[in-house]
């Protein structure tokens, strides 16, 4: 089981670039970074995950960024802020956030009032 995980964990992981991100996984993924509503890191099976959430209310998680008891990442922290970073720096200049209904967050709320405004 382990030599699976081996193998299919190099098909696993994200690209970023100017205008997308694109997520490797089972199925490659575009996500243009302006319907990007936030990146998240929150707690799936006793792990920690990347999510991001787009404008339609649609989630990704990041199979390849993931960090936990059994396969702890000591740059899981610094991938995260550079994935966030990229998206803060590359949204564009007409970015808006959307509402979504029913948006939970698991973190206290940002003083602007915007749920999905980056922690930093």
């Amino acid at each position: 089981m382990l030599l699976v995980f081996v193998i299919l964990g190099q098909y696993f992981g994200v690209t970023l670039t100017e205008s997308t991100v694109i997520v490797h996984s089972l199925r490659r993924r575009t996500i243009q970074w302006s319907n990007v509503q936030a990146i998240r890191v929150e707690r799936f099976q006793g792990s920690q995950i990347v999510v991001i959430y787009e404008a339609g209310g649609r989630r990704t998680r990041l199979r390849a960024l993931i960090t936990g008891f059994l396969c702890w990442d000591r740059e899981f922290e610094e991938k995260f802020r550079t994935i966030d970073r990229w998206w803060l720096d590359h949204r564009g200049p007409d970015w808006k956030p959307v509402l979504l209904p029913g948006a939970q967050w698991s973190s206290p709320p940002v003083p602007d009032g915007n749920p999905f405004a980056s922690p930093t």
